[in-house]
This record gives structure tokens, C-alpha cells and sequence, in this order.
């Protein structure tokens, strides 16, 4: 059973990761707005708890791996990360700017924090296999966990990880696919339908799971309910809005990558701040 404590720090944490992935992104004047806050909630969840990480050693043997295959939601765990202690959160201005530590698409070379190098979509899915693989070769615990897109697992290459994690039985692969039914040019299903994300993986030999990706207590009951099943990898599909949080952009079509103006930041900011103010009251 989850407390109402712990629900409500992982929803204040989520607000923060909002505010300040908008604060980043609106300071720059641009970014991938729509793919960074859609999966926030989930980002909230796994450094709220769910995973395990150490800000002063961020290469700790014993420690959880994330690999954002959707690299472009990199903003988004630049903030959970700064707001963990891993770097400082003025840091996070520095977004994509030249010389900076936290460029557009994640970087294991810059970033405390980040444990994989992505952005190339689909690749991403080989390399937390190959992590997860790795893991259970050393007789480790590490969990890995992955995000996908929605319009990400179009590519085969996605498909050719799945397959073979089932395969190799990593059950400590957890795998989140983003599903705000867009992509860069639309939504999913006038593009190349993804259909029933869900049955897919279970007929590649996964165990499934679906919800409401907003939702933290749904989020975190899935991801403990995946480190139950044993014997083969999870999927938790996220039913999500893209834009989240900005009500401008959750209305936009093309929010992919999109320009924000300081006045457009400061009125989400405001909007966020209540929020967090009414959540902190309860």
C-alpha cells in the first residue's frame, strides 16, 4: 500500500520537474516541449523512489539504470537530476546552449547522471537489453529501465530488442512506452498505427501492463507489480498527454520541438505554481 506521503512528495516532485524543464526550454526559447513533460510524471515516480541512485556517486555499482530512449526527453531528467543533487539546479539554464552539460539529447559524457548516450530512436531499446543483460551475467540486481516512444517503436530495431530480452528472460528490464498518440509530423495513427502496444509485447513473450500515465499511484503500483513477475521482461504502456502541464501546448498538434516565449513561460508558471501551492496545502 502506498502512503498519501509518499504520493503526495512523488506529485510535488513532478510539479518541480515541470517548472523547471519549462524554465530551461523557455530560457533557451525553444526545445522538445511535448515528449519531456508527457513523461514526467514517470520521471517523478522512478527518482521519487521506485529506483535506486546515489547524487554523490553517480557511477555506484549497485545503482539503477535509466536509458531515455526518446532522447529528446532529456530535458525533463535534467531537471529530476538537479533537483536530486546531482548538479546544481541553476545548471539547468544552460540547456543546449554552447559549452554546456546538458545538451538536446542525453549525453553519458556530459551529464552526472546519465547513464546512456541517446537520441538516435530505436538504439536505445539495444542498449538497456544489453545493460540488462549485462546486469544478470554479473549475477547482479540493477534493475534497468527504459523509456520508449510511441512513435519510437516504429523502428525494427525495437522490435529485434524485444524479442530478444524475452529470450534471455530479463526480468529486471522494465520498459515504459510513452503513448501521447503523437509523433514529429502527427498524431501515431495517420502515420503508421502502433495498434494494441500492449498485446504486442505480450506476444513477443512479455508481461504487460497499461495505465493512466499522469496517474502516480498507478505508475508506481505498475512498476512494483513488474518487479514481481519473474522469468521475462515488463512493459508498462502510458497513456499520456503531450505538453502536459502547459495547457497551450497539450492543445497544440505539432508539440514536438516548439518555441516558447518568455511571456508564454511565465503564464505556464504561474498556472504550475498554484498547483504546486495547492498540492504543498493538503
Amino acid at each position: 500500500m502506498i502512503s498519501k506521503d509518499t504520493v503526495k512528495e512523488i506529485k510535488i516532485l513532478a510539479l518541480h520537474i515541470r517548472m523547471e524543464t519549462m524554465k530551461a526550454i523557455g530560457n533557451l526559447g525553444f526545445g522538445h516541449i511535448g515528449g519531456a513533460l508527457s513523461i514526467t510524471d514517470t520521471i517523478a515516480a522512478l527518482y521519487g523512489g521506485a529506483m535506486k541512485y546515489d547524487p554523490k556517486n553517480p557511477q555506484w555499482e549497485q545503482r539503477d539504470w535509466l536509458v531515455c530512449s526518446k532522447g529528446h526527453a532529456g530535458p525533463a531528467i535534467y531537471s529530476a537530476l538537479a533537483l536530486k543533487g546531482f548538479f546544481p539546479v541553476e545548471e539547468l539554464l544552460t540547456l543546449n546552449k554552447p559549452g554546456t552539460n546538458l545538451p538536446s539529447h542525453c549525453d553519458r559524457n556530459l551529464t552526472k547522471g546519465i547513464d546512456m548516450t541517446t537520441g538516435s530512436l530505436g538504439q536505445g531499446a539495444s542498449l538497456a537489453v544489453g545493460v540488462a543483460l549485462g546486469h544478470k551475467l554479473d549475477g547482479r540486481d540493477n534493475f534497468t529501465y527504459l523509456i520508449l516512444g510511441d512513435g519510437e517503436i516504429q523502428e525494427g530495431q525495437v522490435w529485434e530488442a524485444v524479442l530478444f530480452a524475452a529470450q534471455k528472460k530479463l526480468d529486471h528490464l522494465i520498459t515504459f512506452v510513452d503513448y501521447n498518440k503523437k509523433q514529429l509530423d502527427g498524431y501515431t495513427k495517420d502515420i503508421n498505427d502502433v495498434g494494441d502496444i500492449k498485446s504486442k509485447f505480450e506476444a513477443f513473450g512479455w508481461h504487460g501492463q497499461e495505465i493512466d500515465g499522469s496517474n502516480v499511484i498507478e505508475i508506481i503500483e505498475a512498476i512494483e507489480n513488474a518487479k514481481q513477475h519473474k522469468d521475462k521482461p515488463s512493459v508498462i504502456v502510458l497513456h499520456t498527454i503531450k505538453g502536459k502541464g502547459w495547457a497551450f501546448a497539450e492543445q497544440e498538434l505539432f508539440n514536438h520541438h516548439m518555441n516558447i516565449s518568455r511571456d508564454q513561460m511565465e503564464e505556464a508558471l504561474t498556472v504550475l505554481s498554484a498547483e504546486l501551492e495547492g498540492l504543498v496545502k493538503e
